[in-house]
């Protein structure tokens, strides 16, 4: 088993027989440890699986697995659930004997999740028809119906099943699933009408409220809030992160549809569930005489039409009891309590027989008929809770789980000694705790607790809860798994109540509280509610209360009797099957991953009864059959047995062994006619051949192939290689040719160097293009490209100028523009120009409240295109005055404060004048003869590039813009003329001269 694993499969033992320290529960609890630290969660004792929940998704479960496993022998993989199923289902075609499959652990130890893998496992690999696959369809789909009408989130497990379920899966003579049955027993009917803090009540009433459409949910009278429903709030949990009941709803609706369920069916099934709902909120108030009225008149109606029954008749059966005696009908009124009791009863009755319906309705989709019969295949669950106090249904539980319990040792533990005691082979006994003094405690005639339960109900006079645990304490006293608070000694009355008695199970010791016993044992519903149901018209309803109760006389069993029925008819059927067993376990109580509680699990590893069962398995010999059935298995492998065996089948098996070479302590024989036993199975001898001849064939079958593929893959490598290299050597003649040949013109020996030398350039250059306009950088030419490179270098710039032309904004055209235009005028005659050149052109240097309004009100109409504040001198005496100087479309404005000092039309601006000096002066030449006119205006500006720059342009005299050198001639008026001397010096001056001339001093910024 061990040599076709991986490494991280031998982490441990995989089978605990094979564990050295085999006797130590560290040991044990230890190996678990280390598996379950790298998510191997199953491992073996013997045929027996111990699985350990992970709480986390795995990816053992995929198709690829199911096939690994499928028809592989039991221990040549590694541990499986899987194999189990594989196990059990050749063990039923070859051997023809039924098979059932034991799942047992605490709530969340994984139980329900097995069964789903199981039945998943079969509906892949079992072989399939048209037929089949509808049965296979529903088989998978009864789970998520069952689940959520019976499992409910508890403290312990979110999705913890409520009852206990038997499946009987059938199996045609082909080995196919062609049908099934369900068989439920005990579902905590108790939950519909109250939860324990935390936890909920069926999932069905959440997936409904959540998951319901709107128009569905307008006809059964439902709003999407579970705090409105008195029934959903006594847990305080309505909503769980870790259940998405909307999704829920939805895959529960798809598999009523795949059972069989029709439309109608749906509607009449949910109208059920939602008139559950509507009971709860049924309220009740006491009248003068203090008998109970119903308040919820609303609800009532709702009840009408879900449960299609006389609203006033539902209402009066309510709060009325109706009792014959003596052939007479006697009707009293209810008081509060009894009214809430009735009300509590009505709803258990009709959700526990509508779930009953239910299981019914899924066997009628999955029943076979055929001539032939059909081997069956089973699926049993235990559920332990170990929660304090527990109630009348977990008394029950607890008893279907020391009755599984007892099952396990019968068919393992017990079982198995007697075996090898009868059979007189040397055996070392091993010590167990057998449980059957419990299930007498719990069953016996007249002295049992169920016995006695059901005496106090039946009894006349006034039997209480109390009354039971007195009878009990009378008649049980002694018994020393048996403990009341009256029993207890001092130290143990603290942990228990008045009302309490404690049993020690074989998982350990709970206590149970009697309250309720009585009631829930009797399981009754008054008479005049059962007429009212009886008299309903929804076809489930109708089915579910017989009109025959209202006319049986005789007083119908009671809940623990019916229950210890079919426990024992459940426990007939498994004793006749062979069973499989898988151990599931919880890690932890919290649900997290990768967390183990070494506490818990040797809790669980004590009361699963592990260590027995290794040490049984370690004690005796891990196979056995009838001396029949192995000669008929085996006989092949021996001469003397083959074909046929004519002398007793004793003397056969013993020819055959020893013909295999087994030495003495690898077998024994018992002296009895029918069992033999051995250790190693002659089955691997005769494996072992057929594999070694198998493999072998394989083998040599894939050798001819690989020389076959390595010849030809040979061959290819070579032809490429010899192709590669007839390649490289033309390239290489070529481009030698084509150098020794690149200055002639394009012939044929130097072509191929030619494109390349064109390519790599090319390439080069693509690698290499100028990033923008100013970028002047351009790859060197081979001779035969220069002209096709000056074309190329042309196109790049044309273009690179027509991407920047098309990218720019028209506020940043028109900067450009006058850009040029300065450029163009004083670009190296103006000592001043380079400075201005990283300045920006605005579109004015004065704002509008910055000129006085009389000024702008004299303009009229006319547009203000750029006003600059300027210095003006005087045309006599120089003197120097501040003013503003406005532009318009069609005049230069000279304007001081609030009045026009001069207009100048551009038609009379005959020129401008300025220095190539670094000064800030310029002179606007006037046309004389106009009298409006007072001759030539001298003014400075700060902005002297600028402002000359706009001016040229809005009176369109760029070319009439005349840089002087040393001096400026302008026109005073009336003839007379005015000089203006330009000197160079070190800084700026402006004075006038002797000789009555301007002199401007100014520093030379450039050499020109």
């Amino acid at each position: 088993m061990e040599s076709a694993l991986t490494a991280r499969d031998r982490v441990g033992v995989q089978d605990f027989v094979l564990l050295e320290n085999f006797t130590s529960e560290a040991a044990f609890i230890e190996n678990l440890r280390k598996r379950f630290k790298e998510n191997l969660i199953y491992t073996y004792i013997g045929s027996v699986l111990v699985s350990v929940n992970p709480y986390k998704e795995l990816e053992i479960y995929t198709k690829q697995n199911m096939e690994r496993y499928r028809g592989v022998s039991f221990y040549e993989v590694s541990p499986h659930l899987y194999a189990i199923a594989d196990n059990s289902y050749r063990s039923l075609r070859t051997e023809r004997r039924d098979q059932c499959i034991l799942i047992s652990g605490e709530s969340g130890a994984g139980k329900t999740e097995a069964t789903k893998r199981i039945l998943q496992y079969y509906a892949v690999t079992c072989p399939a028809s048209q037929q089949v696959e509808t049965v296979k369809d529903r088989l998978l789909q009864s789970n998520p119906v069952l689940e959520a009408f019976g499992n409910a989130k508890t403290l312990r497990n979110d999705n913890s099943s409520r009852f206990g379920k038997y499946m009987d899966v059938q199996f045609d003579y082909r080995g196919a699933p062609v049908g099934g049955h369900i068989l439920n027993y005990l579902l905590e009917k108790s939950r519909v009408v109250h939860q324990n803090h935390g936890e909920r009540n069926f999932h069905i009433f959440y997936q409904l409220l959540e998951g319901g459409e709107e128009d569905l949910l307008r006809r059964l009278g439902l709003e999407k809030n579970p705090q409105q429903y008195h029934y959903l709030v006594k847990g305080h949990c309505a909503r769980v992160s870790s259940i998405n009941d909307k999704n829920e709803w939805k895959i529960m609706r798809r598999a009523l549809s795949v059972i069989g369920f029709n439309d109608s069916e749906v509607e009449d099934l949910l109208s059920i569930v939602a008139s559950v709902l509507h009971l709860g909120n049924v309220q009740f108030a006491a009248d003068e005489q203090g008998n109970a009225q119903v308040t919820t008149e609303n609800q009532i109606k709702y009840l009408a039409r879900l449960l299609a029954v006389d609203g006033s008749v539902l209402r009066d059966a309510l709060i009325h009891k109706k009792i014959i005696a003596k052939g007479e009908e006697l009707v009293s009124p209810l008081n509060l309590e009894q009214a809430a009791y009735a009300r509590d009863a009505l709803a258990k009755a009709v959700y526990g027989r509508t779930f009953s319906w239910l299981v019914s309705k899924v066997n009628k989709s999955l029943a076979y008929k055929a001539s032939e019969p059909a081997v069956c295949e089973f699926h049993a669950f235990m559920i332990i809770f170990l929660i304090f106090p527990c109630s009348f249904e977990q008394f029950c539980i607890n008893y279907c789980n020391e009755k599984l319990q007892q099952l396990f040792i019968e068919l393992t533990l017990k079982s198995e000694q007697e075996e090898y005691e009868s059979e007189g082979i040397a055996w070392e006994p091993v010590q167990y705790f057998n449980n059957k003094i419990i299930c007498d405690l719990v069953e016996e005639k007249f002295k049992g607790i169920i016995s006695i339960l059901d005496e106090e109900c039946l009894r006349p006079g006034d039997a209480t809860d109390t009354t039971f645990l007195e009878k009990l304490e009378e008649t049980v006293k002694n018994h020393p798994h048996f403990l009341t608070h009256k029993l207890a000694d001092q130290k143990t009355r603290k942990s228990l109540g008045r009302e309490e008695f404690r049993l020690s199970h074989y998982a350990g010791d709970v206590t149970y509280s009697v309250a309720g016993f009585l009631d829930k044992n009797n399981d009754l519903l008054f008479r005049n509610l059962k007429e009212t149901m009886c008299n309903s018209e929804n076809p489930i309803i109708n089915q579910c209360f017989d009109r025959t109760e209202l006319t049986d006389k005789k007083r119908p069993e009671t809940a623990a009797t019916q229950f210890k029925n079919s426990l024992s008819k459940l426990m007939e059927i498994l004793m006749s099957k062979e069973p499989s067993y898988i151990r599931c376990m919880k890690p932890n109580d919290a649900k997290q991953a990768d967390r183990f509680d070494e506490v818990l699990i040797r809790h669980q590893v004590k009361y699963l009864g592990l260590m027995e069962n290794l040490r049984v398995r370690r004690a005796g010999f891990a196979y056995r059959r009838k001396y029949e059935m192995f000669l008929q298995r085996y006989k092949s492998l021996c001469p003397e047995t083959w074909p046929t065996w004519d002398g007793r089948p004793h003397d056969g098996v013993a020819v055959l062994v020893k013909h295999l070479g087994y030495k003495p302590e690898e077998y024994k024989m018992g002296r009895s006619l029918q069992i033999a036993a051995l250790l190693a199975i002659p089955a691997t001898k005769m494996q072992a051949t057929w594999r070694g001849f198998y493999r072998r064939k394989k083998f040599l079958t894939m050798k001819r192939s690989a020389i076959t593929i390595q010849s030809w893959w040979r061959g290819t490598l070579g032809r490429r290689k010899a192709a590669k290299r007839k390649w490289a050597v033309e390239t290489i003649r070529r481009f030698i040719k084509g150098f020794i040949y690149r200055n002639h013109p394009r012939c044929p020996e130097n072509e191929y160097f030619l494109d390349y030398i064109r390519f790599s350039f090319l390439m080069n250059l693509k690698r290499n293009l100028p990033k923008n306009v100013l970028d002047k950088s351009w790859p060197t030419p081979p001779p035969s490209l220069c002209e096709a490179s000056q074309l190329l270098r042309r196109l790049c710039m044309q273009n690179m100028v027509w991407s920047y032309c098309k990218r720019i904004s028209p506020e940043w055209k028109q900067q450009l523009e006058q850009k040029v235009i300065a450029s163009e005028i004083f670009k190296g005659k103006k000592d001043n120009y380079p400075q201005s050149v990283p300045r920006l052109f605005i579109n004015t240097r004065l704002g509008r409240e910055e000129i006085n309004a009389k000024v702008l009100q004299a303009l009229e109409n006319e547009a203000l295109k750029y006003a600059v504040p300027v210095v003006k001198y005087d045309r006599k005496g120089y003197k120097a005055r501040a003013r503003q100087l406005l532009l318009t479309q069609s005049s230069a404005i000279v304007v001081e404060e609030s009045k026009i000092k001069q207009r100048i039309d551009y038609c009379n601006l005959t020129g401008i004048s300025v220095s190539s000096l670094s000064d800030n002066l310029f002179v606007l030449h006037v046309h004389c003869e106009d009298n409006k006119q007072k001759g030539d205006v001298v003014l400075q500006s700060d902005h002297v590039i600028e402002t000359l720059t706009k001016a040229a342009i809005l009176a369109n005299k760029i070319n009439n813009v005349n840089i002087n050198q040393g001096s400026i001639k302008f026109t005073v008026g009336q003839g007379k003329e005015g000089i203006i001397d330009f000197i160079s010096g070190s800084e700026l001056l402006i004075a006038k001269a002797k000789n009555g001339h301007l002199t401007v001093v100014a520093p030379r910024l450039n050499s020109r």
